[in-house]
């Protein structure tokens, strides 16, 4: 079981021309999780899902893709929105409106145990900054980190505008980055956590941070891995005519946290003591999952069918740097 922990959102992105807009479901964690269970990984979301009819329609959004919501919360609270725009290039820009939402409110108690059977606990995104419920976020991933049975894979994907203190949020993400082993970021979560340090130098001060692999995605220049030990591997875009990039970088974590699981590498003692050949067919599968959903209209990830299965395990070699 992987569980991913965290928003759902309802993005209202153009449609049609004019000021016309179209309301999809949408929130990094839960195009994570559609995005896993659609490769068809048993996926469970711990989700705070309003009872609004936009947040009933975000509760049938992941049921209806085979995502477990028995573990989720139903909140009177509004469901939150996002307002999609996209520049020439299909790029995607987001004005959020959050204030009050469901998704922030959670109580020690209802995420007091994971779902059975979890390997992977997934997490990311303004649900792990945004009180008042950050706090008790933050406890789940210290301890569950500390028990060591369970792969951290954590996504700061950092909206900038939505931080009314960006030093605290940056202090709060590097100290989530601890109780991590796995952290997916975008170039742009990089520059923002480490202003002015190059890629490399941003992700091997995660490694410092004690992330065990630091998987970083660069847009059309491709993707960027580096694990604790200093083993670089890069792999590059694959080529599509992009409709958007709405979901891509979620569609990338989904394809990561699959390819790591086919090859039994999704584990707190393996997933940073991959070799390079691995780890490069771990990237290369993210990365094709990510092609196929710029490829099309707003966060629409790929199903199993669709991009086949991930490079099989092999025989470790020798690991090498770049």
């Amino acid at each position: 079981m992987l569980t991913v922990l965290g928003e759902a959102v309802v993005d209202l992105a153009p449609s049609g021309g004019g000021d016309l807009f179209a309301a999809h479901p949408g929130g990094s964690p839960l195009n994570v999780a559609v995005g896993l269970a659609r490769l068809g990984r048993p996926t469970a979301m711990l989700a705070r899902f309003s009872r609004t009819a936009l947040g009933r329609r975000l509760r049938a959004h992941a049921d209806a893709n085979g995502v477990d919501l028995s573990h989720s919360v139903a909140d009177d609270r509004p469901a939150t929105l996002a307002i999609v725009s996209l520049d020439a290039d299909g790029a995607a820009g987001y004005d959020f409106y959050l204030d009050g939402t469901a998704d922030w409110h959670w109580r020690r108690e209802e995420l007091a145990t994971l779902p059975a059977g979890t390997e992977v606990l997934h997490t990311g995104s303004l649900a792990a900054l945004l009180p008042p419920g950050a706090d008790t976020v933050a406890d789940l991933l210290a301890r569950t980190h500390a028990r060591g049975r369970v792969l951290v894979s954590l996504d700061p994907n950092v909206r900038p505008a939505m931080l009314t203190d960006p030093d605290a949020a940056r202090d709060r993400l590097l100290a989530l980055a601890r109780h991590a082993h796995l952290v997916k970021a975008s170039d742009e979560d990089l520059g923002w956590l480490f202003p002015g340090l190059p890629v490399d130098e941003a992700a091997a001060a995660l490694g410092r941070h004690g992330v065990d692999l630091v998987v970083v995605t660069r847009g059309a220049a491709g993707a960027y891995a580096r694990n604790g030990g200093g083993l670089e591997v890069t792999c590059p875009a694959e080529p599509v005519a992009v409709v958007d990039t709405v979901g891509a970088g979620d569609a990338f974590t989904a394809g990561l946290l699959d390819a790591l699981v086919e090859t039994g590498a999704a584990g707190p003692g393996t997933v940073g003591a991959l070799d390079t050949e691995r780890l490069r067919a771990a990237l290369g599968h993210a990365t094709r999952v990510a092609a196929l959903t710029c490829a099309r209209p707003g966060a629409d990830p790929p199903r199993r069918a669709e991009v086949g299965a991930p490079a099989p395990p092999r025989r470790p070699s020798s690991a090498r740097r770049r």
